[in-house]
């Protein structure tokens, strides 16, 4: 069991997950929270739908994104925004801007982030 500790933005573990997209996490037993930094925008077309059995809120810090949704008009986000994604559901973004920084809470755990 976990008892509490915090991680320093500048210090957490940077994983590159792709070319220009770079993430930090740091979870208990039970959630899971992940900053996500994009450095490629703005995008021409949006990311590959994708879905999970998690359920996920997320934030927007920096920049802008159109969201899309399974079974939903496109919606535009910036930053101080926020959307929650039921359990697999399909969605994705599309990145409107240089810097996008989205903070994402999961539950339960996205394990394979943890193999990265």
């Amino acid at each position: 069991m976990l008892t509490g500790f915090w991680e320093k933005y500048k210090e957490a573990p940077v994983t590159r997950v792709a070319e220009g997209f770079e993430r930090r996490i740091i979870y208990t037993d039970n959630l899971m929270l992940v900053v996500a930094d994009f450095y490629d925008g703005p995008t021409h077309q949006p990311d590959p739908l994708h879905h999970h059995v998690h359920e996920q809120v997320s934030f927007m810090a920096e920049g802008e994104v159109l969201l899309f949704s399974e079974g939903k008009e496109p919606v535009h986000l910036k930053k101080g925004d926020m959307f929650a994604m039921p359990s697999n559901v399909q969605h994705s973004i599309q990145r409107l801007t240089s810097h996008v920084r989205i903070i994402d809470c999961f539950t339960p755990l996205r394990k394979e982030f943890l193999n990265d």
